[in-house]
């Protein structure tokens, strides 16, 4: 991943640069800005979100700081990574008179503390990149590493951070106010006098399952039913606002051997038929295209909305089958959007000077937010015929004209003649005495 990307970024800004861009002039030298956000997840898992952004005018090295936890040996362990590069102009005056171009760089994973960690959901840096900090990067003029202590309180402190952070910081993230412990590499004090930065989390308590923070949306997916020939396909969405109802764009992207029955589409709340006030739907065409199903669905305040729809499995030639038919067949994830009501008001943020990772949870006002959802992928059986059959076929086939081909062959291009056994010269030897005695000429 850490080799692999300056490559491809080379390739992108050779692209966009020397097209021009919107200005003539040399941008100004501008210093990179680093961040690491850990997060710990209600399920005991860590996330941990790694953000560089620099002004683009020469190459991007990396000698320390953050970059020495980016070790691709680790992070293939995880659970969950993805990576993403943003590039965008931004204006250098108030006039956009000079633009530079401004890259950033996300990388996102998830550890299984509690597996990894034979049981125990307490982490460390050490502990999850094998490596620890020990000097800033000289190129940074910001390295900060934010870890996030919402769960303590004054009445109840959950999360134990060593060491203690120098300061804390307060951010609206998808309605909810988080506090971050904040650690600046480039303060000597972070390190206390140390070689390196170890940070580590204990937990004093845990949390019960209902005092958990819960999104005010979320989803599930599942597939139920009997058998190979039918089934229903079912999305239930959460809507734990207390008192506030939104509407929910939710997109359906199911394959072609899936044959829906539309008719039997049900969108149920609190027992109760809801209906949608937009609805669209394109039938799928046989090894063409999938069906396409999109609805604007009303969730009322704290409900729970089921939408279901049942379909048909179809015969697959045999040809179309993937190499372990026995798995099944995926079927891509649901895709929700919404503005979400936010309980808390966010102020107008100043983007250069806020934690970059701010940026990653834009809101639109102080009343909501945009959110985009997608669900479990599900994992769908299909009629399989006996594969063991054309295989046994083949072998008796193969070994049947074998068989024939060799014999025929034999006895069409091979020649048959007598010859005399050779005598050795002791049985020759005797032959002749025998003669000799007997009054027979010898051999």
């Amino acid at each position: 991943v850490a080799m692999a990307a300056p490559l491809v970024l080379h390739l992108l800004l050779a692209l966009l640069l020397g097209s021009g861009g919107r200005s003539g002039a040399e941008p100004e030298r501008d210093s990179l800005r680093e961040e690491l956000v850990l997060t710990p997840l209600p399920s005991g898992d860590v996330s941990a979100t790694f953000q560089f952004r620099t002004r683009w005018d020469s190459e991007l090295q990396l000698e320390g700081g953050l970059s020495v936890l980016l070790k691709a040996e680790r992070l293939f362990h995880t659970s969950y990574h993805s990576q993403a590069v943003h590039i965008r102009p931004v204006c250098r005056d108030a006039h956009c008179v000079s633009v530079s171009w401004e890259l950033r760089q996300t990388l996102t994973v998830v550890f299984d503390a509690f597996t990894t960690g034979q049981g125990k959901k307490d982490w460390s840096l050490f502990r999850m990149f094998s490596r620890t900090i020990t000097e800033a990067c000289p190129l940074a003029s910001q390295s900060h590493i934010y870890v996030d202590i919402s769960r303590n309180s004054q009445e109840n402190e959950t999360l134990e951070v060593s060491p203690p952070p120098t300061s804390t910081y307060q951010a609206v993230v998808l309605g909810d106010r988080r506090t971050y412990a904040v650690y600046d590499l480039l303060n000597p004090a972070t390190f206390s006098g140390s070689r390196s930065l170890n940070l580590q989390l204990r937990w004093k308590q845990f949390q019960d399952i209902g005092s958990q923070l819960v999104p005010f949306l979320h989803a599930q997916r599942y597939v139920s039913g009997y058998g190979l020939q039918k089934g229903e396909l079912s999305t239930v969405l959460h809507n734990t606002h207390p008192y506030r109802a939104f509407p929910v764009l939710l997109l359906e992207t199911v394959p072609w051997y899936l044959r829906l029955y539309v008719h039997t589409l049900a969108i149920t709340t609190k027992g109760k038929e809801n209906k949608p006030s937009y609805i669209h739907y394109q039938p799928a065409q046989d090894r063409l295209r999938p069906h396409l199903l999109e609805m604007l669905i009303q969730l009322p305040a704290n409900s729970v909305t089921k939408v279901s729809i049942q379909f048909e499995r179809a015969l697959l030639k045999w040809t179309e089958y993937t190499p372990d038919p026995n798995h099944g067949f995926y079927v891509s994830p649901s895709v929700l959007s919404a503005l979400v009501p936010n309980l808390v008001g966010a102020k107008p943020a100043n983007w250069e000077e806020s934690p970059l990772f701010s940026t990653m949870f834009p809101v639109s006002d102080s009343s909501s937010y945009f959110v985009r959802l997608y669900t479990e992928p599900l994992l769908v059986n299909l009629p399989t015929p006996d594969f063991s059959m054309p295989y046994n076929v083949i072998c008796l086939t193969c070994t049947v004209v074998a068989v024939c081909y060799g014999s025929f062959y034999n006895l069409l291009t091979r020649t048959f003649h007598l010859e005399e056994p050779k005598r050795s010269r002791l049985v020759r030897w005797l032959a002749n005495i025998i003669r000799r005695i007997r009054g027979v000429p010898p051999v």
